[in-house]
């Protein structure tokens, strides 16, 4: 009985792969059975051609997203330091190229996404390719609970007395409870966790998110709001910032 509860706890452990194994599970699960609904209504013999390019372009954008998350679990798990190097970068054009190359997916979705204009240049340091997976991770996961009628919104503020830059995703949907979201809180990052408001998501995107700031040196977090919630990275602002 012994040798069972031990192995019991080892498998509820952050550190073993089967809680990520179910969360990629969970995560993969909805836009597979999207794509093979998808698929079913192409097939039909009633379809006209202006729905057939519909399904086709809703089934090549869920394909999208699904390959995306496939691949950063790979290279979450090998991240090496030595394979990222950090260099200084403009956050805001970082920004833009996220809403670009996401906008087709909302779009599908019926929602908006847009990058909030930032009056005064600013530089961080990271790592261009890891950044733009966070910063998609956190649109990926705002598509889900955004509202119709409230674009997404990406935000880069700059905290001079820390000497960091917050680059944000603030989505407009379900609040999440207090006590749900002090659990998120505390766990934000070390593991994959669901929210009972938010049903969709396993919280994996957050965890390869973490683990990404962490190669650059970074972190991420969230804030609370009645109508919504905000997913941050903070990113140590570059030096060159003081010569612009």
């Amino acid at each position: 009985m012994r040798g069972n509860t031990a192995r019991a706890e080892r498998g509820h452990r952050a550190d073993e792969p089967l809680p990520y194994l179910m969360a990629a599970a969970h995560e993969l699960k909805s836009p597979l059975a999207l794509i093979r609904q998808l698929a079913l209504e192409l097939a039909d013999p009633d379809c006209d051609h202006r729905s057939r390019e519909r399904l086709v372009e809703r089934i090549t954008l869920t394909s999208e997203r699904a390959l995306r998350l496939t691949g950063d679990l790979t290279r979450s798990a090998r991240l090496d330091d030595s394979l990222f190097a950090l260099e200084p970068l403009n956050p805001l054009e970082l920004l833009d190229d996220v809403a670009r190359e996401i906008t087709p997916l909302y779009a599908a979705r019926q929602r908006q996404i847009e990058v909030q204009p930032h009056a005064w240049p600013l530089l961080v340091v990271a790592n261009r390719d890891l950044l733009r997976r966070v910063m998609l991770q956190f649109c990926d996961n705002a598509l889900h609970y955004s509202e119709t009628d409230h674009p997404v919104r990406l935000v880069a503020t700059a905290s001079p007395s820390r000497g960091s830059i917050r680059l944000a995703v603030r989505d407009y949907g379900p609040a999440i409870s207090p006590h749900i979201w002090r659990d998120l809180e505390a766990h934000l990052g070390k593991r994959p966790q669901p929210l009972s408001s938010r049903p969709l998501g396993s919280g994996l995107g957050l965890r390869i998110a973490e683990q990404f700031a962490t190669v650059m040196q970074a972190r991420v977090g969230a804030i609370r709001h009645t109508d919504g919630a905000t997913f941050y990275i903070d990113l140590a602002a570059s030096m060159q910032m003081s010569l612009l």
